[in-house]
């Protein structure tokens, strides 16, 4: 099933709880028969089963709908180049491979996407499936086809989508993939038909995971139960504009003709007020019963399945452009490496697609990484230009508390109608469920898909000027991304763009998700350009706490022109890095384009390292952008270190781990004590500091750092106590650890006495009335831990071995019976990197110091000569387990390698190992 979910049973109504163990156990001996290549059927259905959804990748294959033979080439990673002689034939054949190599992948989105996962799952998705009906992602992708694609976009997803079910034409699960062998055990779900509107969704789900603010929304009003202005304003402080420079640095507004434009004209601040970073907007004060309706909308998000990304959360990117004046070649190169969740396969797909002669008739000549199930290519280059892409986190959703009034809402003293609709959720081996999604004029109501929300805002009140309760409130969301809009017009038209013209008249066209664009062309040109449909609120709300919905002033005023859009073209500095920073100088600028930025480390570690470089005239090659990608230093530790080493340690324990911070040069390598010691004293720090502060709502359930000993025996048998997680600190919060708290901690590092360094004694733990003591806990806190963890010999200890990626097949492998998982997943690996470095192996301190995101692909594009570019992907092309391709790039990945980019038809014919053609 999908992350946080379980397993369907395969249960029949009716069917008694012995049959369905006996039915269990019957699955289970068939796949270890299976697994240990037994005789009889066991051995047929290993064979049989594994190896007959192997793609053919050799000879030639017949497909109606073809105008022309298309010659698909594989290299030995097995990622396919595809030429053909017209665009239909380029995007059927795009279809079918990606089909050969991930159809189980592309049908589990499908599923997910149009809110349909219990048609395949059974009723463990029920809940997930009423959630996604309730957005609606299918509904608005069926809108942009209907009223908003051009003709050309259209005849492209249907040429893909013939491709796609010329593949499935004739087939059984079992051949498609061992996974629907595994599902056809428990039910008899046959997969369907593709079509364009399943291509279009997934841009949707894409928006989902990207899409800014919307948690932070959550947080700061549940923080109002517990905490003043003043420290909520420290939880989120302002960006440090003077220290981590924005992206765009040389352009600025025109206030007299309300346009973007490179120079250096000064701007106008405007009354629409600008992004702080502080998040102090004026929207609706909640009540304790309003906050546990928010609470409770916190859970439901939680565990809605994540696409691309970890529900919003932790999301980030690194892209950045040199100038040819400062590299080796003399022209452009562009690096790229999208931190996404670590999935099975890859959420990313490498192709290249090539017209055999490029011309009015057949339009394209691209390579990059795509998602399987959409034609084209997300992020690339064509025989022009190359882009990459990273999340903007502009603030593209809001939610508003809306006051409920028998069958209608109030605005503005009026009860005004829902607009409701009745969706069936089918569930396989169960009964149908019904449901009804409401929506006001603000979007739907996310609070009608729990009872408890339901509950809680029949009894709400609000302390703020609102109407009398009626029927109460419930939660609705505004959200660019549920409005028809063009992105996949903008993906065809940047993958011919020729120029930078051509460029940004495609990205005009990429409203959601909003995304900073990176660009860089042969004629030696580099820019930037922020797309997207960026609404406009009112003066007197920044989006960064839910609106009253039923007060007009909050609605949303428009969207920020596409002219007065920020962009930078050539600019004198001769680079631009993009990294989930600031986009503009809020003082450069008269639109809020979020309060929420990320903080800034790794854009700015980014600038350090090609300023170092280029310092005295010196240049950057391939190899130095790919180094840079693979920086691991911790700017949380260069803050921290010389604090903590100042500290008088009695402790000989402690004081031998102390030491090992001595020297250290704040590099997280998978093999250093140093930065496994360091990372358990940060993620103890912010447990001691914030943990029990933060209100009992964002507390995390079930996770706890260590168990105080009973008596003073000391690490030596610390490791024996602490392996059973006592509830006594399951209930704390615990602050994900991520750029935002190095900038809380900074801020406050040097008030020894804040409030916030100050903590209780607690279960035989020394309290803290200063930093110091509050660190000189930390660091026997972490001391202790690690004994538990590693062992008492810090000898031994690792950051490796603290940091490690398992790699889990998103359905099955997650939530499947044991044996499938062993089948399906991989890993682990021992990491170098960590959280807001460049190389982004993150891991939430919430959780532990497992790998959680990480940079879901690596690029790098030498526009001097297109055949020596870079890219790697974090699995294989293929999604077939026991596959040769299923994780070939993980070990090199793991390691910082990048795999040669072959573009050319003679190079691609060079590297070809498998050529597949596929005839009329």
């Amino acid at each position: 099933m999908p992350p946080n979910t379980t397993a369907s049973s395969g249960q029949q109504p009716g069917k008694s709880g012995r049959k369905k163990g006996r039915r269990a156990r019957l699955v289970l001996i068939v796949l270890v028969l299976a697994l240990v290549g037994g005789v009889g059927f066991g051995g047929y259905w290993s064979v049989s089963t594994v190896r007959a959804s192997f793609p053919q990748t050799k000879g030639s294959i017949t497909l109606d709908g073809l105008s022309g033979p298309v010659d698909v080439k594989r290299d030995g990673y097995g990622i396919p180049q595809i030429y053909a002689s017209s665009d239909e034939d380029l995007f059927m054949a795009q279809g079918y491979v990606q089909a050969q190599d991930r159809f189980y992948e592309m049908d589990v989105r499908r599923h997910m996407t149009s809110g349909r996962l219990s048609e395949m799952f059974g009723k463990s998705q029920v809940k997930n499936d009423e959630f996604l009906r309730t957005l609606g992602w299918d509904r608005v992708a069926r809108k942009e086809y209907d009223s908003k694609l051009s003709a050309s976009t259209k005849k492209y997803l249907q040429a893909y989508a013939r491709g796609v079910n010329a593949y499935l034409k004739g087939k059984d699960g079992k051949h498609i993939s061992l996974e629907y062998a595994a599902l056809g055990f428990t039910n008899d779900y046959k997969p369907e038909a593709w079509t364009p509107v399943d291509s279009i969704s997934w841009l949707k789900a894409m928006a989902w995971d990207l899409r800014g603010n919307m948690q932070d929304e959550i947080d700061r009003a549940l923080m109002t139960s517990r905490l003043g202005p003043k420290q909520i304003a420290d939880l989120y402080p302002e960006y440090p504009y003077s220290r981590n420079k924005a992206i765009v640095q040389e352009g600025q507004y025109d206030a007299v003709t309300k346009t973007f434009a490179q120079g250096d004209s000064t701007a106008t601040q405007s009354t629409t007020g600008t992004g702080t970073g502080s998040g102090t907007g004026t929207g609706t004060s909640a009540s304790s019963a309003v906050q546990s309706q928010l609470a409770g909308l916190y859970k439901v998000l939680d565990n809605v399945p994540t696409a691309v990304g970890v529900n919003g959360n932790g999301i980030g990117s690194n892209s950045w452009v040199v100038a040819g004046s400062h590299t080796i070649t003399g022209e452009p190169l562009l690096a790229n490496d999208p931190h996404l969740s670590a999935s099975l396969p890859s959420v990313w797909y490498q192709m290249g697609l090539h017209c055999t002669a490029v011309s009015s008739k057949c339009q394209y000549d691209v390579t990059g990484y795509t998602f399987a199930g959409m034609p084209g290519v997300i992020i690339g280059h064509n025989q022009n230009i190359a882009w990459g892409m990273t999340n903007s986190g502009v603030d593209v959703t809001d939610l508003y508390l809306e006051r409920l009034s028998g069958d209608g809402y109030l605005f503005d003293g009026k009860v005004k109608p829902f607009t409701s609709r009745t969706e069936t959720i089918k569930v396989v081996g169960g009964e149908s469920r019904k449901i009804v999604v409401r929506e006001t004029n603000n979007g739907p109501l996310l609070s009608d898909r729990d009872d408890e929300l339901v509950k809680v805002g029949k009894k709400a009140t609000v302390d703020t000027a609102a109407p009398d309760r009626g029927d109460g409130y419930g939660i609705a969301l505004r959200w660019t991304a549920l409005d028809p809009g063009t992105s996949m017009d903008a993906v065809f038209a940047i993958d011919k763009a020729s120029n930078w013209t051509e460029f940004r008249k495609a990205s005009r066209s990429f409203d959601v998700p909003s995304q900073n664009l990176v660009y860089a062309d042969t004629k030696g040109h580099i820019g930037y350009q922020l797309p997207g449909k960026i609404p406009t609120r009112a003066k007197n709300d920044d989006g960064s706490v839910p609106a009253p919905g039923w007060d007009s002033k909050y609605k949303w005023t428009g969207y920020i022109p596409q002219d007065a859009l920020p962009y930078e073209f050539d600019p004198e500095r001769g680079y631009i890095v993009t990294a989930n920073q600031a986009v503009i100088d809020k003082d450069k600028y008269p639109y809020t384009l979020t309060t929420d930025w990320g903080y800034g480390a790794r854009s700015q570690r980014i600038a350090d390292l090609i300023e170092a470089k280029i310092k005295g005239g010196g240049k950057i090659s391939t190899d130095d952008m790919r180094q840079m990608q693979l920086d691991n230093s911790s700017e949380i530790a260069k803050l921290l270190v010389p604090k903590l080493l100042k500290i008088d340690i009695s402790d000989k324990h402690v004081r031998e781990a102390q030491k090992l911070l001595e020297g250290w040069d704040y590099t997280q390598d998978a093999d250093s004590a140093a930065a496994a010691y360091f990372n358990a004293v940060w993620r103890n720090i912010l447990k001691l500091a914030f943990g029990n502060k933060l209100p009992k709502e964002l507390r995390v359930k079930g996770q706890c750092l260590w168990v105080e000993p009973t008596d003073n025996t000391g690490p030596a048998d610390e490791a024996q106590k602490v392996r059973e997680c006592g509830q006594r600190d399951a209930d704390q919060a615990q602050p994900d650890g991520g750029d935002r708290w190095f900038e809380v901690v900074r801020g406050i590092i040097d008030d020894e006495k804040s409030d916030w360094w100050q903590t209780p004694k607690t279960y035989n733990k020394p309290g803290a009335t200063t930093r110091d003591e509050l660190f000189a806990r930390a660091m026997r806190d972490a001391r202790w831990e690690l004994t538990a963890k590693l062992g008492k010999d810090i000898d031994t200890w690792s950051w490796g071995r603290l940091h490690r990626l398992f790699l889990k097949n998103q359905t099955l492998g997650t939530d499947g019976p044991d044996i499938l998982q062993y089948v399906l997943n991989r890993g682990p690996w021992k990491l170098d990197g960590g959280e807001a470095t460049v190389n982004a192996s993150g891991w939430n301190a919430a959780g532990g110091y497992s790998v959680v995101w990480v940079p879901s692909m690596r690029m790098v594009v030498n526009l001097k000569d297109l055949d020596k570019s870079k890219w790697i992907n974090l699995t294989g092309a293929s999604g077939h387990a026991y596959s040769a391709h299923y994780t070939d790039q993980t070990d090199k990945w793991a390691n910082g390698e990048l795999l040669p980019w072959h573009f050319s038809k003679g190079d691609v014919d060079k590297s070809t190992t498998d050529t597949l053609v596929l005839k009329p």
